[in-house]
């Protein structure tokens, strides 16, 4: 067993799998010479398999060895049964296509799929493949552009119908990722998009001990259980089956998040907008009481105290007096202020006129701690719902 995190379902454990050695790009080198493939670099294949979802990867891959954007991934089958499968593919395609679809084609080589498509739909509609590898052949009969997919704008901006990756994923080191931002770059559109995917299936490989499959170029291995459980990061899987004698396995996805995601995702974005106004709301009041003249002490200077401190600018020009219950603390400084931390008994000899106490979990112990110690204030105050409340009058959670 080795510690490896999974690239699909992030589980941490995996099963040493196969240990191929170090050898050279089996598809993208392209070597000029002899001299040239025998001097090769060779790269070391370090395959492991999830115990949770069963996706095997080679765990010493590194992306930056590979020369995506020098030479292509060329995928050359021009046998019969091969045909077929892409006829049935991109029926498959159509059927779920509006008359004038928007598709895109993500990692598509010179684009042969999606220019088939194009021409079987007499080029009504767009039809636009993204590759950062260009040939010759790339882009003829279609929008090409020649450089990464990203999620994040190009989906909001072409507002696709149907997006297609062939042959892709299984050559990213974070697929999972890119799923997952997908899925999230519809959110916007109110309409639905179609995922289609298709990658090789190492099912039969693994039963038959079949090596030829393991190559640096294919870092990640999916079986059918894990393409399955990484579609379904996706949204809602249409259909997923096998094609080409069982040797790929694809999927039709509804691209969607949960529900829940979207309830996290609202609450998330509520908290940081309310956040930024809890800023400007407690350093505007903090800056009004500084103006006062007031004697003014900050309880605690490190942890959640120093937390305070540093987003509501509490500097040590305006608010020199930091004190602190733990004697351990004292004479040590606030972090990145610098303010020194001195012993609450300071405030038996010089009582402050407001005591700011940034913990307010901790609140009842210190107020009982000041009553026990002869600590007075005039003001208690504490953070709660974006501004300074007083301890004694206001309502809050915390008395």
């Amino acid at each position: 067993m080795k510690q490896s995190q999974c690239p699909i379902c992030y589980y941490s454990i995996a099963a040493s799998f196969f240990d191929g050695g170090s050898q050279p790009l089996a598809t993208l080198g392209w070597p000029q010479s002899a001299h040239e493939a025998r001097d090769m670099p060779r790269l070391p294949h370090d395959f492991v398999q999830c115990l949770n979802c069963s996706h095997i990867w080679n765990r010493a891959f590194t992306y930056e060895a590979i020369p995506y954007e020098k030479n292509p991934n060329r995928m050359f089958n021009s046998g019969g049964i091969w045909r077929e499968h892409l006829a049935k593919t991109q029926a498959l395609l159509r059927s779920h296509c509006p008359p004038a679809p928007t598709i895109i084609d993500i990692g598509c080589g010179e684009g042969h799929f999606v220019r088939g498509l194009a021409e079987q739909n007499q080029h009504v509609g767009r039809f636009i493949g993204f590759d950062p590898n260009t040939t010759q052949e790339a882009g003829r009969g279609i929008e090409f552009h020649a450089r990464y997919f990203e999620p994040e704008t190009d989906v909001p901006t072409i507002e696709p119908d149907v997006i297609v990756m062939r042959h892709v994923l299984e050559h990213l080191t974070d697929s999972a990722v890119f799923v997952d931002q997908l899925a999230w770059s519809i959110a916007g559109l109110g309409k639905p998009v179609l995922f289609f995917a298709e990658m090789p299936c190492v099912d039969r490989a693994q039963k038959s001990n079949r090596l030829v499959d393991f190559y640096f170029e294919h870092p990640s291995q999916f079986t059918t259980q894990s393409f399955r459980t990484l579609m379904q990061r996706a949204g809602e899987i249409v259909e997923l089956a096998h094609g080409y004698d069982g040797e790929v396995v694809y999927s039709l996805v509804r691209l969607a998040v949960t529900e829940a995601q979207k309830r996290t995702a609202a609450s998330a974005l509520t908290f940081s907008q309310q956040a930024t106004r809890t800023r400007v709301t407690i350093r505007r009041q903090l800056a009004d009481l500084a103006s006062q003249g007031k004697r003014i002490a900050i309880w605690g200077g490190t942890g959640k105290a120093a937390a305070f401190i540093h987003q509501f600018t509490v500097d040590a020009e305006r608010f020199p007096l930091v004190v602190d219950s733990d004697a351990g603390k004292v004479g040590t400084f606030v972090p990145g202020a610098g303010q020194e931390i001195v012993s609450k008994d300071v405030l038996k000899r010089a009582p402050a006129d407001i005591v700011i106490i940034p913990t307010q979990w901790r609140v009842k112990d210190i107020v009982a701690e000041m009553q026990r110690e002869g600590i007075s204030a005039r003001q208690i105050l504490i953070e709660h719902d974006g501004r300074l409340v007083d301890f004694a009058v206001d309502d809050h959670p915390y008395r």
